[in-house]
């Protein structure tokens, strides 16, 4: 019998004690990361969240940080904000 990389159960069966704060995962910290981001990427799905990827120069970048932190939100939840405003004032008809 040998232990399984997803075997959470028997996996502390076959190595040695060490010696420090046990591990409160069995998974390698790169082997979480991915799982985690996987469960992030599920969770946006099912939600119908798309990932957009902006380009903005650094001085805007820390007046939206200042911004968000005025009204308690994170920088997403605020850029979320500005779209939801711009697209309901209908200045789609600019373009």
């Amino acid at each position: 019998m040998t232990a399984q990389k997803e075997d959470r159960t028997t996996i502390d069966m076959f190595k040695a004690k060490e010696v420090g704060r046990p591990r409160t995962n069995p998974y390698a910290r790169k082997e979480q990361l991915r799982i985690n981001k996987r469960m992030q990427r599920e969770r946006d799905k099912a939600k119908g969240l798309k990932r957009v990827e902006l380009k903005i120069p650094a001085n805007n970048l820390d007046e939206l940080d200042k911004v968000a932190r005025a009204h308690r939100k994170t920088r997403a939840e605020l850029i979320e904000q500005i779209v939801d405003d711009f697209l309901n004032k209908e200045h789609l008809s600019l373009f």
